[in-house]
C-alpha cells in the first residue's frame, strides 16, 4: 500500500494557495515559512523508519549510551540520575510498573513538549503541524510495529500490556523528537537524546527517583 506522503501528488485544491497570485505578501510569507519545518519533519520520518528498533534489547551500555542517558536526564532536570541497564523483559515491566507512580520525570518531559510545540507553532501553523506529524505517523507505525513484534518472538514474550507499553514508548519519542526538530532544537534537547537511544536499539523505559533505567 503507498504511504501518505503530503508533498508528492497533493489534491491541486489543497495546495491552490501556494500559487494563488491574489496571496498577500504577509500570506506568502507564511507559506514559506513552514516548508522548511515541514521539510525536516519529512526528513525526520525517512530516518526514523531506519532505525534498528529493539534490537539491542538488554546489551550493556557503552560510554556513549551513557553520555546519552546523562543527557538527557540532565536536560529533563535531574542531573543526579544515572543509566541502570534493565537486562530481560521481567526487570522492563517492574521498570515500567514504578514510572506509573514516580510521574516527576513525564511531567518534565510534558513541560519540554508544550515548550517545542509552542516554538514550533512560530514557524508554522497548527494544520501544518498536524499533516507533519500524522505523516510521521503513517511512515513509522509499521516499521516499529514490526521490529518490536521481531524482538518479542526473540525473547519469547507474549505480554501484550508490556508490548504495547514498548510501542507506544517509541511513538511517543518519535513523536516528541519531530517536534523538537521541526523547530531545530539543539542536538543535546532531551527529546532528540531519547529518540538516540532507541535509535540504538534501546528502549529507554523509566526515569525514577536517581535511575534511569534502559533496557
Amino acid at each position: 500500500m503507498q504511504k501518505f506522503d503530503p508533498f508528492e501528488n497533493a489534491d491541486p485544491q489543497s495546495t491552490a494557495a501556494k500559487y494563488d497570485p491574489d496571496l498577500d505578501d504577509a500570506e506568502l510569507e507564511e507559506l514559506t515559512q513552514e516548508m522548511p519545518a515541514l521539510a525536516r519533519l519529512r526528513d525526520f520520518a525517512r530516518l526514523a523508519v531506519a532505525v534498528p528498533w529493539f534490537s539491542e534489547l538488554g546489551a550493556p551500555l557503552d560510554d556513549d549510551l551513557r553520555k546519552m542517558c546523562l543527557t538527557y536526564a540532565n536536560g529533563l532536570g535531574f542531573p543526579e540520575a544515572h543509566p541502570a541497564l534493565i537486562e530481560n523483559w521481567d526487570d522492563a515491566s517492574y521498570a515500567a510498573e514504578n514510572f506509573d507512580w514516580d510521574t516527576s520525570a513525564w511531567e518534565a518531559e510534558e513541560g519540554l513538549r508544550a515548550d517545542v510545540t509552542i516554538r514550533a507553532l512560530d514557524q508554522m501553523s497548527e494544520e501544518a503541524i498536524q499533516i507533519g506529524l500524522a505523516y510521521l505517523a503513517s511512515e513509522t507505525e509499521s516499521f516499529v510495529r514490526d521490529a518490536l513484534s521481531s524482538a518479542a518472538a526473540i525473547w519469547g514474550i507474549e505480554d501484550e500490556a508490556l508490548l504495547h507499553a514498548a510501542f507506544g514508548s517509541a511513538m511517543q519519542a518519535i513523536n516528541s523528537a519531530a517536534l523538537a526538530v521541526a523547530c531545530d532544537v539543539d542536538e543535546n534537547h532531551p527529546f532528540i537524546q531519547r529518540f538516540k537511544l532507541f535509535e540504538n536499539g534501546r528502549w529507554p523505559v523509566s526515569l525514577a527517583g536517581a535511575t534511569f533505567n534502559i533496557f
